[in-house]
């Protein structure tokens, strides 16, 4: 593992050796505190970050296995969501810092680190399912709070609208 720069997420790649050098990172409850527009509660994650530096540019391959704490969308309460995944960002050197593609970026010749925090977490972020929902048993039960599902079930009992009824007859061809 080499040596990082002042954030706990920078990569200090100036005085690097051209050739791959390795980035272990571990991404636990204070990084997502840390973030006031994450709605990740918590967590641990593994980070191999593997950093390819090259004359003209800098490749970073991400790979990340853990888990984060979410808030369930059906019963309110946290549950370990799983993930892993592998991400590729390219870092090319300019005039000016700009995104050319989602995995493609320019900054300045003179900048000497590179500070991954806000690649960690869009990446983090993209392994979430659309839906935060406990897992079901082995069963296919749900493992959600049954107090909970209970009072939904209770409140989701809504009679039809009679002026949709109709529609259930029409036979498209």
């Amino acid at each position: 593992m080499k040596k990082r720069g002042s954030s706990d997420f920078e990569v200090p790649f100036k005085g690097l050796a051209l050739g791959t050098h390795q980035f272990d990172f571990k991404i636990g409850d204070s990084f997502f505190n840390n973030l006031s527009y994450s709605e990740i509660a918590g967590g641990k994650v593994m980070a191999e970050v593997e950093l390819i530096k090259e004359s003209t540019m800098l490749i970073f391959n991400f790979s990340m296995k853990g888990f984060v704490d979410l808030v369930c969308d059906r019963c309110l309460e946290k549950y370990p969501q799983p993930l892993e995944g592998s991400f590729k960002l390219i870092v090319k050197f300019g005039e000016e810092p700009k995104e050319v593609s989602d995995e493609i970026i320019t900054i300045p010749f003179e900048q000497a680190a590179f500070d991954l925090t806000h690649y960690f977490y869009e990446y983090i972020v993209l392994l979430l399912p659309l839906k935060h929902m406990h897992p079901d048993d082995d069963e296919g039960n749900s493992t959600c709070n049954s107090d909970m599902l209970e009072q939904l079930n209770k409140h989701s009992k809504t009679k039809a609208d009679p002026r949709w009824a109709a529609l259930k007859d029409i036979k498209l061809d």
